[in-house]
């Protein structure tokens, strides 16, 4: 996965963010293996699901989260299976495909819960 490192994208307030499958890095952040391991776990997901459709169920999961108790970001199952698995750095090696399916089905969590 490419790193690029930029002052403008993410937004200030973030550190990083995944662009179909390169990660922008804000300057003056230094990204560690749990951050590069988990927009490693968010490229996956891309290429599994094609990019644009990734984004729309994202955008789609993101939207019905917002109604529902806890943190909509966070409650993603894409954000779920990162989360959960950014600590495992052979991870990806034996990740089964649309393994986020089983984070869908999952009570919702806050914050402080992951």
């Amino acid at each position: 996965m490419k790193v690029i490192f930029n002052r403008f994208v993410p937004f200030r307030g973030f550190a990083a963010i995944n662009l179909f499958g390169i990660c922008f890095v804000r300057d003056g952040c230094v990204p560690d293996s749990l951050m590069l391991n988990h927009e490693a776990i968010h490229t996956a997901q891309m290429k599994e699901m094609g990019y644009v459709f990734f984004y729309l169920w994202y955008l789609a999961e993101w939207l019905v989260r917002l109604l529902k108790k806890g943190n909509a970001y966070r409650n993603i199952s894409f954000e779920r299976e990162a989360y959960a698995n950014q600590n495992q750095g052979n991870y990806l090696a034996s990740r089964p495909h649309y393994a986020w399916l089983k984070y869908m089905k999952k009570r919702s969590v806050s914050p402080g819960d992951l």
